[in-house]
């Protein structure tokens, strides 16, 4: 491989803290000792002033955390991934960040079906068995959907989503 189109993690580049940020820079680099490659071991590469965590998501990958709960406000539900950016981009800081991330979480509950459950077989409670509400599911099977009270309630609660599957997993 041609040493100017090494990974940037094999690269030791001259690069200034003093820039503005999204100017297009170009930087001295050369080879990290030991890694063997073609053509000249000092070269020039360009590159955006920014550190790696303002690039965009895009650019990194994050670590996942399969234990998120997204109840509540979708937009507020986050955790601490360990992200880091792609090895093509050269970058200002640690390569290897903390970032919020928003929960993406979900059990595979469709919102379609909970809303087709409720309005169809709601009576019986099959739209809180669906969501995993097994209890209620229980009281409104036996209560004929609260004599189809409870049935309209719910087939609202779910249309308008605010009634979300138990775990506290988003819909798909």
């Amino acid at each position: 491989m041609q040493c100017s189109q090494l990974p940037a993690i094999c690269l030791q580049c001259d690069m200034t803290y003093n820039c503005f940020y999204g100017e297009e820079l170009t930087v001295n680099c050369s080879s990290l000792p030991g890694i063997n490659c073609k053509g000249d071991d000092n070269f020039i590469r360009s590159m955006k002033c920014a550190f790696c965590y303002q690039f965009p998501s895009s650019n990194y990958t994050c670590s996942s955390n399969f234990s998120c709960r997204a109840v509540g406000n979708k937009s507020t539900s986050t955790y601490i991934a360990t992200c880091t950016i792609d090895n093509s981009i050269l970058c200002l800081g640690n390569r290897t960040f903390q970032k919020n991330v928003k929960c993406n979480w979900t059990s595979g509950h469709h919102w379609s079906t909970a809303v087709i459950l409720s309005i169809t077989l709601g009576g019986f409670g099959a739209d809180r068995f669906y969501l995993g509400y097994w209890r209620t599911g229980l009281g409104k099977l036996f209560s004929l959907g609260g004599l189809g009270v409870w049935t309209l309630i719910d087939v609202v609660l779910i249309a308008i989503g605010y009634l979300k599957p138990e775990d506290g997993s988003l819909y798909l």
